[in-house]
């Protein structure tokens, strides 16, 4: 497969801001024609409008809306070679989460992951060549105090992306994992004082995550980190367990005290 992305077809969903905005504007940068698609319409065509991309607005989560956006993106861009599987949500909650926000939660953060992979692939095999872009977090690799319906769903799309690569990386069907923590968006502002007490501090601009994620798919590289820190931590949750979990614990105790949770 080619890293030369001049001329890829690009689907970035949740396109309308954020890290999504700032990934199709990279694309359009490095040459590609990108299809901008979120739910908000006059968004998608805003940032469309910036990168000279095409504005695909909808549901990129449910199987009738992806099937659908697949099917206008092929009309638009001829051919998709690369799919940026990231619009997400962020519910707050622990174990009294609603169930309306661990259904949203799979719905958008995993399962529209599996959907649109089961409707790329085909054409991808065919080819010999494709490529999925999964906006994961670093609460996929590690967690997420305050929502547990993000911190597992993350999870989910980690093992997903994890399970895409092995099973068809030698059929040319590259997969990335995008796993920053905190970035200055709008999903990191509606998490609150937990959010902005745990992330803000380092949060990146989503620029610099797009350029982060540009560089891994050049590189080939699967695991894509804009805060280098997180394989350490990740690390140490792989290797000592018991250490990780204690010290979340302690940050958590931490967080009550304050009566941030």
């Amino acid at each position: 497969m080619t890293t030369d992305l001049a001329g890829q077809g690009v689907v970035v969903t949740g396109a309308g801001r954020g890290i999504g905005a700032a990934l199709a504007r990279a694309f359009a940068a490095a040459g590609a024609r990108v299809a901008v698609n979120d739910l908000d319409a006059e968004a998608a065509r805003a940032v469309a409008g910036d990168c000279g991309g095409t504005a695909l607005p909808g549901d990129a989560a449910s199987a009738d809306g992806l099937a659908d956006l697949v099917g206008r993106a092929r009309a638009a861009l001829g051919e998709i070679d690369v799919w940026c599987a990231n619009a997400g949500v962020a519910p707050v909650g622990g174990a009294d989460a609603s169930a309306t926000a661990w259904a949203s939660a799979w719905e958008v953060n995993v399962l529209a992951h599996a959907r649109a992979a089961e409707l790329l692939l085909p054409r991808w095999l065919e080819r010999g060549e494709g490529r999925f872009l999964s906006t994961v977090s670093a609460a996929g690799l590690l967690t997420m105090l305050g929502s547990a319906p993000y911190a597992v769903t993350k999870h989910g799309a980690l093992a997903f992306a994890e399970w895409l690569s092995a099973t068809y990386r030698h059929r040319g069907v590259r997969v990335h994992a995008l796993c920053p923590q905190g970035v200055r968006t709008g999903m990191l502002a509606s998490t609150g004082p937990v959010g902005e007490a745990l992330l803000a501090p380092t949060a990146l601009d989503p620029e610099d995550v797009a350029e982060s994620a540009l560089a891994a798919v050049r590189e080939e590289r699967f695991l894509i980190l804009p805060h280098p820190e997180v394989a350490e931590y990740y690390r140490v949750r792989a290797t000592d367990p018991d250490r990780w979990i204690a010290g979340m614990n302690r940050l958590q105790q931490g967080l009550e005290r304050s009566e941030l949770l």
